[in-house]
């Protein structure tokens, strides 16, 4: 995604950015591995408010039968039949077909069935960022709650192995009307299941492509993507450890804001405010829950005025040149304030270099010596000097709070 420069620099528009996600150069370097509890490269996961949270593939999940088709759990068949969509042609290849009348959009409509092996190392590299651009009539409606634009920030890579660094942090795969598309994400805690927790915050359009839209298809997450931080040539010679070492999680429920949902649109818009989404998922294979394989952060919901934090670090695989979406980058800095309209909240703005791709990744701050999640990439300027993300308050804490009470513990 993309996003969009404020006043007095209207010409620049918006985008929205695909994720972000950094950890060192914060208080003891945002250690975001903290909390893990257990799980590395020789350890993958294979071993193992407002807008409803929607169920996709239940228990059983769907698979393949060996036969190119797919197997799809009876609820799910059921909820396809009531949109109008042929279970026997889904099953047979339709899944990958987008028909915009059978859009499924609304919160209760979310399926994901599992496809086994649909996320191959090729496929994840075909996954191109999916970039919103905001017009400059988005940036003109700020009306002095702005603070200046900041410096850009040099986005800085990751240390690798990912899995000692940065377990949480992992790329957001799904499919679109255009074709595969990537953004970031970050485990975090589940409050009513501790220590358990299948939980992926991401951006909001990341799942949904909002007004006029519906649900984005064939989800997962892969923690720690390209664990060792290898090139474009070194990839095709990495084994599956290397490439995911935690293995593939697909979404099986997703939510995000009905306020991205009924307004957010392909320049951002009024949506970008509430530009947030937390996923449920399930290993492709194994039975650990995602915490207990990479680790988790809390979410901080106390939406602390930028005025009030020194310092916030975003994470993320920034996809659009000069990145390639290979490699996990961070970028650090003071935040600042962003209005994009003076009847919507007031954003996070930071410095950063990263490109589309870095969309959904975590925004981290320091409360009492423990790294927090604090925002996610929503938008960022055409010409990649900063991004900004939405401050995480009530709304975005019923939110986790329905998925993590109603679909947590499954």
């Amino acid at each position: 995604m993309r996003s969009t420069r404020s006043a007095p620099s209207p010409a620049v528009p918006y985008r929205r950015r695909r994720s972000v996600l950094a950890a060192t150069g914060l208080v003891v370097a945002l250690a975001l591995t903290a909390t893990a509890c257990g799980g590395s490269a020789d350890d993958p996961a294979s071993d193992k408010a407002d807008a409803a949270a929607s169920q996709a593939a239940g228990a059983g999940g769907a698979g393949n039968t060996g036969d190119g088709k797919i197997q799809i759990p009876s609820e799910i068949a059921d909820k396809l039949k009531e949109h109008g969509i042929d279970v026997d042609e889904w099953r047979d290849g339709a899944w990958k077909d987008w028909d915009q009348d059978k859009w499924l959009s609304e919160a209760e409509d979310f399926v994901n069935p599992v496809i086994e092996g649909l996320w191959k190392p090729d496929r994840m590299q075909s996954a191109k960022e999916a970039n919103k651009t905001v017009t400059t009539q988005d940036a003109s409606a700020d009306q002095g709650v702005s603070d200046p634009e900041p410096a850009p920030v040099q986005a800085s890579a990751e240390k690798t192995p990912y899995h000692d660094n940065a377990a949480p942090v992992g790329k957001v795969f799904f499919d679109t009307p255009d074709g595969p598309a990537v953004c970031s994400g970050t485990v975090v805690k589940d409050v009513n299941h501790p220590g358990k927790s299948n939980l992926v915050w991401t951006a909001g359009h990341c799942v949904h492509a909002g007004q006029g839209g519906g649900w984005y298809r064939n989800i997962a997450f892969v923690p720690a993507y390209n664990d060792l931080g290898k090139s474009e040539a070194e990839l095709g010679n990495a084994t599956p450890t290397e490439i995911a070492p935690y293995g593939n999680w697909w979404a099986d429920w997703v939510s995000t804001s009905n306020e991205w949902i009924q307004g957010g649109s392909e320049t951002g818009g009024a949506g970008a405010t509430y530009d947030y989404a937390v996923l449920h998922v399930q290993p492709e294979s194994g039975a650990k829950s995602l915490e207990e394989t990479t680790g988790a952060l809390d979410v901080d919901f106390t939406a602390p005025s930028a005025t009030e934090v020194d310092t916030m670090g975003a994470w993320g695989y920034p996809a659009a040149p000069p990145f390639n979406g290979l490699k996990m980058f961070k970028c650090v800095d003071r935040p600042g304030r962003l209005s994009l309209s003076p009847a919507l909240p007031t954003m996070y703005r930071i410095g950063c270099t990263m490109t589309g791709g870095s969309s959904g990744g975590g925004w981290f701050r320091v409360v009492n010596g423990d790294t927090k999640l604090v925002s996610n990439t929503s938008i960022g300027p055409e010409d990649n000097t900063w991004l900004a993300g939405p401050q995480l308050g009530r709304g975005a804490e019923t939110l986790y709070q329905n998925m993590s009470r109603t679909y947590g513990g499954r």
